[in-house]
Parts: structure tokens; sequence; C-alpha cells
């Protein structure tokens, strides 16, 4: 994918829920391709933007979508994880926005040898850097126990015992190394399709989250940017399946000083922090133009926060 092809979802909406000022910082923590960069620069002349992505391929891409801003663009390889430490070594002592969109980018999606997609035969990579262990080594190391949590808690998918399995038996016979021999054994195990849903798209997914540790950075990424904020700057989140939703919900929460403690609990012990106001009560969607312009943008939910104080 070039690009210049590069459709980022509810850019409007995003340049608005930042609201940023004629000058000062912002931090794109999942640049991606530089499409929402590119919109924040071109929204405000004075700005300045520092881009984080794990994805060097990515990264590449968005230099030459930014070269027009010259300076004003500083583009870092590294993970959202490392927000704080990146924004710190850059002398980014506080940002007027943070932006994080989430999940996996349609490079990494359209680029067969990456191995994301069961679309192509590809070996079963699916690393959103470099660096490693990758989908085939996590189906070779882990046990049937193991597979089941990833795939039930990290897919939602109902049968996992039946995929998990599969898996395990096929894995006597040799490793799984691609794509395709993945999909045909999910298949095997649960049958054709019925409806649009590929049955190994949940499998697919839960492996992706568990080989780049997707969920574990989101809560700790978010309190750092929350942290990093000038009082009245704002936080942006992206996301694309309910997971990444819920914990988005989670922390935004636990930052604007509400309990987050499981029902029924005696008593708080998770020590909420009034750090955020929350701006949307319920999130933002793309509405049916964007939608039908861009379908992979169907499931983006936007939330937005401002520091207080």
């Amino acid at each position: 994918m070039r690009a210049a092809e590069h459709q980022p979802v509810l850019v409007a909406q995003v340049v608005e829920a930042l609201a940023p000022p004629e000058t000062g910082w912002v931090v794109d923590a999942t640049v991606g391709l530089g499409g929402h960069a590119r919109a924040l620069l071109a929204a405000r002349p004075g700005l300045r933007l520092l881009g984080l992505d794990l994805d060097p391929g990515a990264l590449e891409l968005a230099r030459g979508r930014l070269s027009e801003f010259g300076s004003r663009a500083t583009l870092v390889n590294a993970s959202y994880w490392r927000l704080a430490e990146v924004a710190h070594d850059h002398g980014v002592s506080a940002a007027d926005g943070v932006l994080f969109d989430l999940g996996v980018s349609s490079l990494q999606l359209d680029t067969p040898e990456r191995g994301f997609s069961f679309r192509h035969d590809a070996p079963l990579d699916m690393r959103f850097g470099p660096n490693g262990a990758t989908a085939a080594d996590l189906l070779a190391e882990c046990s049937e126990e193991e597979l089941v949590c990833v795939l039930r808690d990290l897919g939602e998918e109902p049968r996992a015992r039946r995929v998990a399995r599969a898996i395990v038996r096929a894995r006597l016979q040799r490793p799984l190394a691609t794509t395709g021999e993945l999909r045909r054994v999910v298949h095997a195990a649960l049958g054709p399709a019925r409806g649009r849903i590929d049955p190994a798209t949940r499998t697919f997914q839960a492996l992706r989250i568990a080989t780049n540790r997707e969920l574990e950075g989101i809560a700790p990424a978010i309190e750092q940017a929350a942290r990093l904020l000038r009082p009245g700057g704002r936080l942006a989140v992206i996301a694309f399946h309910s997971l990444e939703d819920r914990l988005v919900k989670r922390a935004l929460r636990h930052l604007s000083g509400r309990c987050v403690c499981p029902p029924g609990s005696f008593a708080c012990s998770c020590r909420p922090e009034r750090l955020l106001e929350i701006l949307t009560p319920r999130p933002l969607t793309p509405d049916e133009a964007e939608v039908a312009a861009n379908p992979r943008a169907r499931s983006a939910k936007l939330r937005a926060a401002r520091r207080a104080g």
C-alpha cells in the first residue's frame, strides 16, 4: 500500500476532539502511515508533532507523507508503551494532545508476507515490528490450555477448546508455519463459514493480539499520556474491537477519578486519580458515508478526554 492510498478513520472527529492549539506539541502514539498526523499538522501551521510507531515500514511511508512539514514532524521507531520515555528524550515535557489509533493497520493487513491475513498464504509472522517471537513460535510453544485461553480471551472464540485441540493435533505432524495451514486447521475444526465472517477470523485476531501483547500496554500508555498532557490538553483514542474499547473505557474512567473495582468489592482498591475529564460519554463512530468509502472504518470507536486542572 502506498501512503497516498491510506484512509485514516474519523479524521475530522480526531482533529475536533484534540482541538489542537496554534502552537505546541501533539503526540501521535501510533502514527502508522501518517494520515491523522498530516491532518493535525495541516490544521495548525504552528503545531509540532511527535510520532511513534513500532513498524519501521509504516514509519518510512509516514516520513514521505509528512515530508512537506519539515522539522515540524519528528518520527521515532518505538512502541507507545515507551511514550513518556520518548517524549522526554525529544524535549516534550508537556503535550497539548495525544492520539492513539489502536490495532492492526491497513498496511500490515495488505502486505501478505507479514502474515496478518488468511486471504494470502504467507509465513505466520504477525509481528508489528521486526523483533520478538512470531505467531508461528507462539503456536509451537503454547500448551493446549494456554491456546484455549488465548483463543477464548483474546479472540472471543466460543469454540476455543475445539480449535486449540485441532492445532495441537496438527502440530504433532509438522509445525504450523503459514497462514494457509492455520486456516485449514481451523476450518477443519469448525466447519465452513456460515455467513460473511470466516471461521478463522477470531483465531487470527487472538494470535495477532497475543503475538504483539497489544492489550497489556493500553492502560499504562493511556496513563502515561494523561500525565504528559498539560492542563486542558486532550487525549483521543480510537479502538476497533470490543476488547480494546473496554480497556480504553476502563482506563479513562479510572483516570477521571472513578472506581473500576469489580462489582461487589468490599472496598475500593484501585486508587482512582482524577487526571482527566471525559468528553465522550458515548464513543464517536463513523457515519454511513465514511463506512461506504472505507469499510474497515465500520467498527471504529473514538473516545476523548481533557486533562483536568
